[in-house]
């Protein structure tokens, strides 16, 4: 540390992600609620071609606090970064990182773990130009419409199409290619959306706390980019008019994903509800949820009792604790003969 008495947080926001702007709303966020009684905080913005807005050396920085989503960001990219350089982050590691933007590989990890999810198939972008027609009729056969096109290593849904025809399949499948070499197409359900906060204990062993449940209402057809950063782009409830037993296995399931998928640090993990049948689906896990005064992540916890500023001392004081944990392994071997 430096010998400065307040911590020093490098807030790192923008990146070379579609998601780029949203970066910037919830670092701002952050920086303006950081507590500047114990942390200096410093900005530090990489534009969209990755360049460093910062004359910065990392080792006088005491942790970071990655506030970037998506693709060059959130998929472990900067966390690979941060362990060569040595420095405490703030979040969930390498691996939970990328596998967590990976919706194909995080839902088979879900399955494994024993928690549903709606049935989807996974194309490499390669394999679909070879054989589009095989392919189709594949969609066509597991598939009844409305269906869901969407990149695997997206957020926001950024790339996604709701499909309700055949003649609107391939169009939908060549958008999605545009952001990511592999998509999922899903089978669309009658859903309910519902989200929960999962933020890891300061307690050693302990589990991690999952927040009241809430609820997407968004006023288009499906929860898009726009209706989700768009003012009266979706109505969101907390906590949700849910039962307390669907909203105790929504938890449950939360923690699952969240241990499931070596998440650390905090994660939002998404579920749907099947309107009809209450059974729950696992959606997706947010290892950098949105910071922004609309998003999900830190108004649940705002309602569960964390207020914003608690919850970020919470996460930078969770990143040195686990550095220090780190620091005490052992990077040498000889092998005893």
């Amino acid at each position: 540390m430096t010998n400065t008495s307040k911590i020093r947080v490098a807030v790192l926001f923008g990146g070379r992600s579609p998601e780029h702007e949203i970066s910037l709303l919830s670092a701002a966020n952050v920086i303006e609620y950081l507590d500047k009684s114990r942390f200096e905080v410093i900005p530090v913005k990489l534009d969209k071609q990755g360049t460093w807005f910062e004359a910065m050396n990392l080792p006088q920085v005491d942790v970071i606090f990655p506030v970037m989503h998506g693709t060059f960001s959130e998929d472990g990219t900067i966390q690979g970064l941060l362990e060569l350089a040595g420095v405490p982050y703030v979040g969930c590691g390498v691996l939970a990182s990328a596998v967590g933007m990976d919706k194909d590989v995080a839902r088979r990890l879900a399955l494994h773990a024993g928690v549903p999810v709606v049935p989807y198939i996974a194309i490499k972008q390669g394999e679909w130009h070879k054989n589009k027609a095989a392919f189709e009729a594949k969609i066509l056969k597991a598939f009844s419409f409305p269906l869901f096109v969407k990149p695997a290593n997206q957020g926001s849904s950024i790339g996604v199409s709701k499909v309700k025809t055949k003649e609107n399949l391939s169009s939908a499948m060549e958008y999605a290619f545009r952001f990511d070499t592999k998509i999922l197409v899903e089978q669309g359900i009658p859903a309910s959306e519902l989200e929960v906060a999962v933020l890891e204990s300061l307690e050693e062993g302990e589990l991690p706390f999952a927040s009241q449940v809430g609820e997407i209402r968004p006023n288009e057809e499906f929860y898009s980019y726009s209706a989700k950063y768009t003012d009266g782009g979706a109505e969101l409830i907390i906590p949700a008019a849910i039962s307390p037993d669907l909203q105790q296995s929504l938890q449950n399931f939360a923690i699952t994903i969240f241990n499931a998928l070596n998440a650390e640090g905090m994660a939002r993990i998404d579920f749907f509800v099947d309107k009809n049948t209450q059974q729950i689906y696992f959606n997706e896990m947010n290892s950098i949820p949105g910071f922004t005064m609309l998003s999900m992540y830190p108004r649940m916890m705002t309602a569960s009792g964390v207020s914003y500023a608690e919850l970020l001392t919470h996460l930078v004081t969770l990143a040195m604790q686990k550095d220090k944990q780190k620091q005490k392994l052992e990077r040498n071997y000889v092998a005893q003969i």
